[in-house]
Formats: C-alpha cells, structure tokens, sequence
C-alpha cells in the first residue's frame, strides 16, 4: 500500500481489509505510516470495518472475523464493500444477458447492482429469489409506467435470509421447475477446493436448485471473494461457465479460474475464448 492522503473512504477500507485478511492482523500505528493517513482516519475505518461484520477490533488494531466459514453479514452491511469492482462487473455482466432471454438472478450485493444494468435489456423474463433485486424491476416499472420491452419479474417464496434472499423447500420448489437461459449468481466464496460456498445452509440448498435449473452459469465476484470458504458448499468450479470479476484478482488466482471456466475481468480485454 502506498501513502496516500487523498484516498477515498471506499479504497482505504478496501486495502485496510486486504491487508488483515493476508496478514492475519494489522496495526493502527502500521497503517497509517502505510496509508499516509491520521490515527484517528485509520480508526474510524476499522469502526466502519467492524460495524460491517467484516473484521474484529482489537488492542491497537484488527484481526479477521472469527468463525468465517459461518458468519453471513446482512446486506446492508455487504453493501458497503468494493463499491466500485461491484459496479464494473455489473456493467460486464449485463452485456451477458440476451434480449428476450430467461436469466435468473440469485441474491446479493453484486446481483443487485447488476439488475439496475439490466433494466434497459428489452424483453427479459427474470426469476429471483432476491427482494432485493425484484424490488429494482419492479421500482423502475413503477416510475416509468408501462412500457414495451419491460422485463417480467418472477419472485419465488421462501424465508428471508440476512441478505435479503428466499430460500427454503417454497423457493426450491419453484426453481426446479423452472429452466432459464443463464443464471447470474453472486456468491460468499469460491475457491478450487470447496468451490462456490456460503454460510447458510438452506441458501446452499436453493442455490444449488439455481445452479440445476440453467443452462449456463455465470457467477459475478469480486476480488475477496477468491479464497473465501463458507460452510457448505453448493456448486464446483467445473459447473460455472463464466466468472465475472474485477482486475484485483491476483494472476495466480486467474490462471487457476482459467483452468475451469471463461473469465472476464471488468474493464480488461479478454484473452481465451467462450464457452
């Protein structure tokens, strides 16, 4: 990291959360020689930090959130990260999405900004278990009155996790007997190991009924979300057809996601071929 006094908020928090997530921990007095900002700057960072679920306080700095594999931060909370990766892959991502398709949207931070890309995608049908994302649809509707090529929205039941997603046997149910074109799917980790996890169960379950009922999948991630392993995992990464991420994945990280699947790297050319 380098010194900075003019770093937004948004990127200081972003680096400050890299660090203790490489390093198992970090000082207040480490970054602010590193960040080139005041003590009191570094600490109402990591109050924000911590207030976000993402990170501990403690004695003169911070360490990792304890039981990682199990928390799930709402999605207020959630919403407040990588703000600007989470924009550019929902602009890359949505110029996956055919008019007149069937997509499906599962829940999340970075599916929600991608539905606000997608609402000038003439004719799509799309299936969600995001209030959230349903809420975008039906928001712009709303305001714009009815128009040609306005997308029909189909929400499915189910009992509402912290991130605002339905889930359970309702939202099962409904999904497996529904096919679509592609799913775009925002996730809590993916690593070649356990694949594409989250640390609720019962969203596991639906978002594996997601992963079954489409013709490709297209999941949209940003950096941090490499390594991350939740509780259960729902999908390998064999079954992904497209990772949709930002350029801070690390060339160790693409070359590994290269093996598997397409990658696209919001705001990079594309070197490989489609799948």
């Amino acid at each position: 990291m380098s010194e900075n006094q003019n770093l937004l908020a948004e990127q200081r928090r972003t680096l400050i959360l890299d660090e203790v997530r490489r390093r198992g921990g970090v000082r207040v007095n480490e970054l602010t020689r590193q960040l080139g900002v005041s003590d009191m700057t570094v600490r109402r960072d990591l109050d924000a930090l911590a207030r976000q679920g993402v990170l501990e306080k403690v004695h003169g700095g911070a360490v990792p959130v304890v039981d990682a594999s199990t928390h799930e931060p709402g999605f207020e909370a959630k919403s407040g990260l990588e703000l600007s990766a989470k924009e550019d892959i929902a602009r890359a991502a949505a110029a996956l999405a055919a008019p007149g398709s069937a997509i499906a949207l599962s829940g999340g931070t970075t599916t929600y900004a991608l539905a606000q890309h997608l609402l000038d995608v003439p004719d799509l049908t799309v299936v969600t278990n995001s209030v959230r994302v349903a809420d975008v649809f039906h928001t712009a509707q709303r305001s714009a009155g009815s128009r040609p090529g306005a997308a029909t929205v189909v929400l499915t039941g189910g009992v509402r996790t912290p991130s605002d997603s339905l889930v359970g046997p309702v939202a099962d149910q409904a999904i497996a007997a529904l096919h679509f074109d592609v799913l775009f799917l925002g996730v809590h980790g993916i690593s070649p190991r356990a694949g594409l996890s989250t640390p609720n169960l019962a969203e596991a379950e639906t978002n594996r009924r997601l992963v079954q009922s489409a013709r490709r999948v297209v999941v949209v991630a940003d950096h941090t979300k490499w390594g991350t392993v939740g509780l259960s995992s729902f999908a390998s990464l064999d079954q992904v057809d497209t990772l949709v991420t930002d350029r801070g994945l690390a060339p160790e990280a693409r070359a590994e996601v290269a093996e598997h699947m397409r990658l696209v790297v919001a705001g990079e050319p594309e070197s490989g071929t489609d799948i």
